[in-house]
């Protein structure tokens, strides 16, 4: 199994896995003016949910640039991602699909239940548009394409935090 380096450096790591290299050749996104923790704004407290460690730890990486975000748990898989919500009453939880245990959608449904201020940013590798619908339609405010993370996430977070949905702009014209 390979380690993800704990640096920042996520781009080279991207680099070694010939399945994330679209993510690195879509590139990334603009920079977004968002909350600043020294402005003395309140930060985003973002839970990360997914079964594959090495995604938890991109998607961590590259919220962690953005100032005012804060990740305040992970979870591996929907059970544990019910349980850490209810502890943590995050803004924003980010939320893979296919999840042991509880399957994603399940677990947005009772993170609704027991933290109902979060957010839902799905993010995923199925790109069926009858399915983004529907989970946007009863569980989500996002669904981000897993093949679309690192160009896309930050503009999603901010977008379904600000109130707004968000969907990939491979599925846009299709949702």
């Amino acid at each position: 199994m390979t380690k993800v380096p704990l640096s920042n450096d996520w781009r080279s790591f991207l680099c070694e896995h010939s399945y994330m290299m679209n993510a690195v050749k879509e590139g990334w996104t603009a920079r977004l003016k968002l909350r600043n923790e020294d402005s003395g704004e309140a930060l985003v407290r973002i839970l990360l949910v997914d079964d594959f460690e090495p995604i938890r730890t991109l998607v961590s990486s590259i919220l962690a640039e953005r100032p005012g975000y804060q990740i305040v748990g992970e979870a591996s898989d929907g059970l544990e991602a019910v349980q850490r919500a209810r502890e943590c009453q995050p803004d924003l939880v980010v939320l893979d699909m296919a999840l042991p245990e509880l399957d994603g959608i399940e677990a947005a449904r009772r993170i609704r239940l027991c933290s109902p201020d979060s957010r839902i940013l799905f993010l995923t590798a199925n790109n069926d548009p009858e399915l983004a619908r529907c989970v946007l339609n009863e569980a989500a405010e996002g669904y981000v394409l897993k093949i679309d993370l690192v160009a896309e996430l930050t503009e999603a977070a901010e977008a379904v935090l600000s109130g707004n949905r968000y969907v990939s702009r491979r599925l846009r014209d299709q949702v």
